[in-house]
């Protein structure tokens, strides 16, 4: 295998789960706050207070409404007029909507990859499969392991030039993405990740776009075969009507 520096990928993903800029004030809080709720660092029923938010984000309360509003239209709070703002739990019925169109998008983006085969895109996956080596079982960089799981499949969206279908895409899995959070600490997961990855990317370099679309299948399918025993395992993570 051809050796890659990984260092400046690696720089630009410990960038991303730091405040962004170049955004408004109300954007930068809500990429915050999402970043916060899908890492689970937000757990569910966790309230939200506005003042808090304003102090620790050192803005007025105004970027602090809009930013809220943003995650209620993600589905990922809930904005109760009097008694505050609430991180919802899971929702099963959205997550596994939301599931069948993803692996209906990333099979088409894997099989359009494979009849291009672009250099650029091929070696920035591989990278990131690399990073994602050096950091799988080490539960402390969990965050930086999600980032680049996230890189990965953007990466694949860049190269088919689909960057706006993809962040279109990304808004509506915080549901599923903080399913596949929840799991990540099981033993032998982050490896399978990998293991994943690089069945898609195989296929890919390999122009077999079947090949690639059914392992993009399996690897989007994972987490959703686990969901019965994630409810039973943390029942206050998800819905009532969904456990």
């Amino acid at each position: 295998m051809n050796e890659v520096d990984i260092r400046p990928l690696a720089e630009r993903s410990e960038a991303a789960l730091r405040e962004p800029s170049g955004l408004s004030a109300a954007q930068n809080v809500y990429e915050a706050l999402r970043r916060r709720i899908i890492n689970l660092d937000l757990e569910p029923d966790r309230v939200l207070n506005r003042r808090e938010l304003a102090a620790e984000y050192g803005v007025s309360l105004m970027p602090i409404r809009e930013a809220l509003q943003l995650l209620e239209q993600d589905g990922l709070v809930r904005i109760r007029p009097q008694s505050g703002t609430v991180v919802t739990r899971i929702d099963l019925a959205q997550l596994r909507e939301n599931q069948f169109l993803r692996i209906a998008v990333e099979s088409e983006v894997v099989r359009q990859l494979a009849a291009t085969r672009p250099e650029a895109t091929l070696a920035r996956a591989r990278a990131i499969i690399d990073m994602q080596s050096v950091l799988a079982g080490d539960l402390a960089q969990m965050d930086l392991f999600t980032e680049l799981d996230r890189n990965f499949h953007r990466t694949l969206f860049e190269g088919v030039g689909m960057e706006r279908l993809h962040a279109m895409l990304a808004r509506r899995l915080g549901h599923l993405t903080r399913c596949q959070r929840l799991e990540l600490p099981r033993a032998g997961k982050m490896h399978e990740i990998i293991a994943a990855h690089s069945a898609i990317l195989e296929g890919i370099e390999a122009g077999q776009a079947e090949a690639a679309a059914e392992a993009m299948r399996r690897h989007l399918t994972g987490t959703i075969q686990r969901l019965d025993l994630l409810c039973r395992e943390h029942p206050d993570f998800f819905t009532p009507a969904s456990v």
